[in-house]
């Protein structure tokens, strides 16, 4: 997992960030202004900046143009959508430009994305008797492989880089099938059921209620 710095000077906003962040294992570190992020810099030496552009003191476009991130992945997470200033954005180096409003279930996504390009150790998640290795799309339970479809994998994976949050059928439909699929949400539970039942997951994934499931780690 990584360590990520978080400038943002909206406060509920950058706590929501900080909270999924760490539901799915990573560690975060809160800046409110450009000169916190420089002095945060400095001290907590991240793998990756969410940065956002409007700011106080130094915006994020200046503390780009300062290069105060110099060899540090950087993604924006900004209200500002117009194309010129996502055009200026990656080309002052960032790796991506997400607007806001978004869901989070985007924003670990693309997380997710720019630290498997920056670091691409083998990604191997342990649940309880389970190795997951994403990358190479290999799951054993007791060391011994297990016989997913490709189909449950994606799923599978869906549930494990969202770890402990709760998704929709019709988001896992998205994340897992793709959003050109028009099938029937009883699917995703036909899958679950599999899943539960190949991993011995029935005390892992969670039913929400009236929602979707929930992968408890």
């Amino acid at each position: 997992m990584a360590n990520i710095l978080i400038v943002e000077d909206e406060e509920p906003i950058s706590d929501l960030i900080l909270m999924n962040l760490k539901l799915v294992g990573h560690t975060g570190k809160q800046a409110f202004d450009g000169d916190e992020a420089i002095k945060a810099m400095e001290e907590f030496k991240p793998d990756l900046v969410l940065l956002d552009v409007m700011l106080p003191y130094k915006d994020g476009f200046s503390l780009m143009e300062q290069k105060t991130f110099e060899n540090t992945p950087v993604i924006f997470l900004t209200a500002k959508d117009s194309i010129m200033d996502k055009v200026k954005g990656l080309k002052l180096g960032a790796d991506d430009y997400i607007v806001k409003p978004f869901e989070a279930v985007e924003l670990l996504a693309r997380v997710e994305a720019v630290l498997r390009r920056v670091k691409p150790a083998e990604r191997v998640i342990d649940i309880d008797n389970v190795s997951i290795h994403l990358d190479q799309r290999v799951v054993t339970v007791d060391d011994t492989p297990v016989d997913l479809t490709n189909r449950e994998f994606e799923l599978l994976e869906a549930l494990i880089l969202n770890r402990n949050m709760a998704l929709s059928r019709e988001k896992l439909l998205d994340l897992a099938w793709g959003y050109d699929y028009f099938g029937d949400t009883r699917t995703v539970d036909v899958h679950i059921t599999k899943l539960r039942k190949k991993l011995s997951f029935e005390n892992r994934i969670k039913t929400v209620f009236k929602l979707g499931y929930r992968l408890e780690v």
